[in-house]
């Protein structure tokens, strides 16, 4: 028996694979082939290997193991930094800073490069490390029968699963997980769980053949075939291995390259963002060059000048801030709730997510069906007939030595009254047979002698064929067995028939001449955390797909027990689906809540199709059928039990599969991606004022507006306040709707708010004038450059508090990192010029009068500023109003 540490494994079907390694399928492969042709095949017996055999064989083929992911060194991880589009243009900058000599400005962007990609490398190591201790919390065993020699009899014992080889015969019960891709060739009441392949929860029967009949249902629908990684559900078998390692399906699938990662969120965001601040940077030096040479004779003296323009303009922080954000939440989210982020933007995308797609097993329902109703021939409530099933689950149970009762049956169980099984005594059973789709229990009631009661439980239409004719009766029972189906409920049938005692062996030929008792309907249970968790997610703004193999009367019914919409509007089946194009399927997909009896190309489709919509898409997904749909979405999300491939594929890891942990995933991404944006807001706007009044004041002065030094230091002081938002714990309404980096909206913000910082540094160059002509002082050129740098440092901490709190959270006093830099920031605009540093940057003490001038300046620039964030506020509250989507966090 397959022994895990871990719940039982997943798994998927596959094309047979001879020992050979040569993938055989259809009609020439083993899967068509009879148990003698597949042992021939594989120089094996039943009897098992020989030890010797199996050492050769495992030279030959190496480990059962999938192929091994290998981890990224450090300085694979550093140098990966530097593909980072916002880290490339810095250090863009930081080379033609070097190149014109500019040396301090150089080594001051060299060591933010530095710092950005120490700080990347060390999260997705750390996740990287995390992962590998997932893959090895799974050691597994499994029981093969081999001998010590050619004349030694087989015996069976337990080896690591790694070191079955192809002619390998093992065993497998309840609870174990199949260990390669093998042919059964004995099996008793055995059912495995393929969920992962098909999306159907419930377990596929399987049963050893010798020669495999030909239909339509593909590999999967062969009953004679188990595939790695599927889990046991009941029953017991023997089997042949025929393919193991890099020969089985579930590395084939795995392992494919057909499916390349779609570029995310983020990857579109930082795309956009980036070429809109090369556009800008690259646009400025010649500008700067052209207007000082045209205007006031100065050539290329002003280069150094130009690049700090560019410098200037640049979000410098902007790599070190995105990284520290994310890294925090993602090592907030190990600590607190086991969420691995293995890639660190994709906290960003958790944050940005609107659409979260999952298959309903696991995540809104526990994988176990509850019993619903017991209705009688009539079609009214009788518990008589949940005791009769009670009593034939018990017995056949106790009586047919099954390890534990199919998940229907201890629905049953789980619902019963004790005495229902107590008031009888259990003659003899008939267990259940996936070919008949019965189970019979044959039971003694005390006091009555002579008497057996066989009690025979199973699939509706096997039932009424085995009972006595009574047309009404068994027509109005198919028609609620009918309409159970279409609400997605499950349906046995129980009947029963009295016999004469008799003390020989009872057999499927004694199922005739039953009286119909009526019908058990089941429901699945729900997950007890789902309703709360999509509660949540709602409130967040992030809508719910259950994209599932299941029947779609199934899921409907989970919608409607979630309170989801679950309308035959609502529902779309993949017949349907594979009739619409790519375009009709995006018309669909917005209203469309349940996708049932999806394969996997089918699940990749529709992520394509929502992402296509302009929606950022997650999908959480466990096996190997959700590979191409986890890689097509925005961000990948898998438990900590999935497959080995699909950890490998996520960007996310969940301690457990509860949609709970992704709602703290969100949140945390929601911090992150708001605390990103209000940076760039801040900084972009900032930034772009400076450089257009930088520009204007050019042109209008006999001297440079601000030395290269200057520039600089100014540059350090605001980066080093900025570092704030990465510590910053944004409004709580930031929760409520996806934070997005989108570039547009940002380009309309930073156009608007940075007009408005241009217009408050020209009306300080006013303030300026006034004050140095009434101070007379001569040296003109420091007393411009001192108070240009002290407004410059205090517009820059109105604008940090102002646009990152609103005065509602001014007004309640609530200071956190962000007031308490713009606080600092202000002291060093006010300290720095007449402190003895101020001679050393070229820097002079300010007269009074031009304080008293700019304290005006501020005051109306800070109304300004009010005035527009509210105005801001009013045009997206419209927008949403309108679309009836979340707007752009910028």
């Amino acid at each position: 028996m397959l022994r895990t540490d871990t719940a039982a494994g997943k798994g998927a079907g596959a094309p047979v694979h001879a020992a050979g390694g040569a993938a055989c399928d259809g009609a020439t492969g083993l899967d068509a082939a009879t148990v003698l042709q597949v042992l021939r095949q594989l120089d094996c017996g039943p009897r098992g290997l020989t030890e010797a055999q199996a050492v050769r064989r495992l030279e030959r083929f190496g480990d059962n193991a999938l192929p091994a992911r290998r981890s990224p060194t450090w300085p694979r991880l550093v140098v990966r930094g530097l593909r980072d589009p916002f880290t490339a243009v810095l250090l863009g900058l930081g080379v033609v800073a070097a190149a014109v000599q500019a040396w301090g400005t150089a080594c001051v962007i060299l060591f933010l490069v530095v710092v950005s990609c120490v700080l990347r490398a060390a999260g997705e190591h750390r996740a990287d490390r995390s992962t590998a201790a997932l893959r090895r919390l799974v050691s597994t065993t499994s029981t093969v029968v081999r001998r010590a020699g050619e004349e030694a009899p087989p015996t069976a014992r337990e080896v690591p699963v790694d070191e079955l080889v192809p002619g390998d015969i093992v065993r497998f019960g309840p609870g174990d997980v199949v260990p390669a891709d093998v042919r059964l060739l004995r099996a008793s009441g055995l059912s495995v769980h393929q969920s992962t392949l098909t999306g159907e929860s419930t377990p596929v029967a399987k049963y050893a053949v010798d020669v495999p009949a030909s239909g339509d249902g593909g590999v999967l629908a062969q009953p004679q075939l188990c595939f790695q990684g599927s889990s046991v559900a009941s029953g017991t078998g023997t089997a042949v291995v025929v393919g193991t390692g890099a020969r089985t399906r579930l590395a084939a699938t795995g392992g494919a390259s057909a499916w390349q990662r779609e570029s995310s969120a983020f990857d579109r965001s930082v795309h956009g963002i980036s070429w809109i601040l090369i556009r800008f940077m690259l646009l400025a030096p010649p500008l700067v060059l052209m207007a000082n040479a045209a205007l006031r004779g100065r050539g290329l003296e002003t280069l150094p000048f130009a690049v700090a323009v560019a410098v200037g303009l640049t979000p410098e922080m902007l790599p070190v801030i995105v990284t520290t954000c994310l890294a925090r939440g993602a090592a907030h989210l190990a600590r607190a709730h086991g969420v691995i982020v293995k890639r660190l933007p994709a906290l960003h995308d958790l944050g940005a997510v609107e659409v979260l797609c999952l298959d309903k097993t696991g995540t809104l329902t526990q994988d176990r069906p509850i019993v619903e109703r017991a209705l009688d021939a009539e079609g009214r409530e009788d518990l008589d007939v949940l005791r009769w099933a009670t009593v034939n689950a018990w017995w056949t149970l106790q009586l047919a030595e099954v390890p534990e009762p199919d998940a229907l049956d201890a629905a049953v169980l789980d619902a019963a009254v004790e005495d229902d099984v107590l008031a009888y005594d259990g003659v003899a059973s008939v267990p259940f047979d996936p070919q008949r789709r019965l189970s019979t229990a044959v039971v003694r009631t005390p006091g009555r002698l002579g008497t057996h009661t066989l009690v025979v439980k199973g699939a509706v239409e096997e039932v009424l064929a085995r009972c006595t004719p009574e047309q009404d009766g068994h027509r109005r029972l198919s028609t609620l067995a009918a309409a159970a189906a279409e609400e997605g409920l499950r349906v046995l049938a129980v009947a029963t028939s009295e016999r004469r005692a008799r003390t020989g062996p009872y057999t499927p030929s004694d199922e005739r001449g039953l009286t119909l008792r009526g019908l058990v309907t089941f429901r699945d249970a729900l997950a007890p955390t789902a309703a709360g968790a999509l509660g949540v997610l709602a409130e967040h703004g992030v809508s719910v797909k259950i994209l599932t193999g299941d029947h779609p009367g199934t899921a409907a019914r989970v919608c409607r027990d979630l309170d989801l919409p679950s309308g035959p509007d609502h529902v779309l089946t993949a017949d349907r689906i594979d009739r619409l194009g790519d375009a009709d399927l995006a018309g669909l997909v917005r209203r469309t809540t349940v996708f049932a009896r999806c394969t996997p190309d089918h699940k990749a489709r529709i992520t394509a199709a929502l992402r296509s919509t302009g929606r950022t898409v997650g999908f959480l997904g466990d096996g190997v059928n959700d590979l191409p749909a986890l890689r097509a979405a925005d961000v990948g999300i898998a438990p900590r039990g999935a497959t080995d491939v699909a950890r490998e594929s996520a960007d996310v890891i969940l301690a457990e599969k509860d949609l709970t942990a992704i709602g703290h995933a969100v949140r945390s991404g929601r911090f992150s991606g708001g605390n990103i944006a209000t940076y760039l807001r801040v900084t972009l706007s900032s930034n772009l004022g400076n450089v257009i009044a930088m520009l204007s004041a050019g042109l209008l002065l006999p001297f440079l507006p601000m030395l290269p030094t200057q520039v600089l230091v100014q540059n350090l002081c605001f980066d080093t306040a900025q570092l704030a938002f990465a510590y910053d714990r944004p409004d709580p309404s930031v929760l409520r709707r996806p934070i997005r980096l989108d570039p547009g909206a940002l380009l309309r913000f930073l156009t608007g708010f940075g007009a408005l910082n241009a217009l408050a540094d020209l009306a300080t160059f006013g303030a300026l004038a006034l004050s140095l002509r009434s101070a007379g002082t001569g040296d003109d050129e420091a007393l411009f450059h001192s108070g240009w740098f002290t407004e410059n440092l205090l517009t820059q901490a109105l604008v940090m508090v102002i646009l990152r709190t609103g005065h509602r959270r001014v007004a309640r006093g609530a200071l956190g990192p962000v007031q308490w830099a713009a606080a600092a920031l202000a002291v060093v605009g006010l300290v720095l010029p007449p402190s003895p540093l101020g001679p050393v940057l070229g820097l002079s003490a300010l007269p009074p009068s031009y304080y008293l001038l700019l304290g005006c300046v501020l005051a109306v620039y800070a109304a300004a500023l009010l005035a527009a964030r509210a105005r801001d506020e009013r045009r997206r509250a419209e927008a949403v109003r309108r679309s009836g989507a979340p707007p752009p966090a910028m």
